[in-house]
């Protein structure tokens, strides 16, 4: 298939990885196990993972959808960053849309209509796809915050990893159960680190 049958160039295509290597030095809040700020294309890239991992868990799911949307799920963050969602506001927010919406629109055709669709859909929260990829957006940032130092922690993330997301997975009982795995993990981090 030729760059125009896919309704791109190579050129085209190019600038498109170009803006989305920017995550690679975009850090997020949260550290790695060895005290590294992780970046926002670690945190997509596992996320990414996660679906991928759980194809046979939820057969009737496109699973291929949920992998696209979780691989662009953080690219607003190009523009302006990491925050935090405990610090990030409405305006935080809306200046990210706005400028993620103005890029995608100035993309090529084809891919342009399929990124405002997964967006969109994103957005909505209807979709089993779009809630799937939503938990495990969440999930992976509290796998990550009990694997880094608990030392790197803020203090509203003792409680937030206690209670953070369970409203998210609660359209499944396999997402539950790994939640309250993710908890027990807390739970114990936390007893671990009282006992020194």
């Amino acid at each position: 298939m030729t760059g125009k049958e896919c309704g791109m160039n190579s050129q085209e295509y190019l600038e498109i990885l170009h803006v989305a290597e920017r995550l690679k030095d975009t850090p997020r809040h949260c550290t790695t196990t060895n005290r590294r700020p992780e970046s926002v294309a670690e945190h997509s890239w596992r996320v990414s993972l996660m679906a991928m991992l759980l194809r046979q868990e939820f057969p009737d799911v496109n699973m291929d959808r949920v992998v696209d949307m979780c691989l662009i799920h953080d690219l607003g963050e190009c523009f302006i960053g990491d925050i935090p969602t405990f610090v990030k506001t409405d305006l935080d927010r809306n200046t990210e849309d706005s400028l993620l919406q103005q890029w995608v629109t100035a993309l090529p055709g084809g891919i342009s209509k399929y990124l405002s669709e997964l967006y969109a859909e994103m957005d909505q929260q209807i979709t089993v796809e779009a809630k799937l990829y939503k938990a495990l957006d969440k999930l992976e940032a509290l796998i990550q915050h009990n694997e880094s130092p608990i030392d790197t922690w803020s203090e509203n993330e003792y409680e937030l990893n206690k209670t953070y997301a369970f409203d998210t997975v609660a359209f499944s009982d396999w997402l539950l159960a790994l939640r309250q795995s993710i908890l027990e993990e807390t739970l114990n981090k936390i007893a671990h680190e009282d006992g020194k």
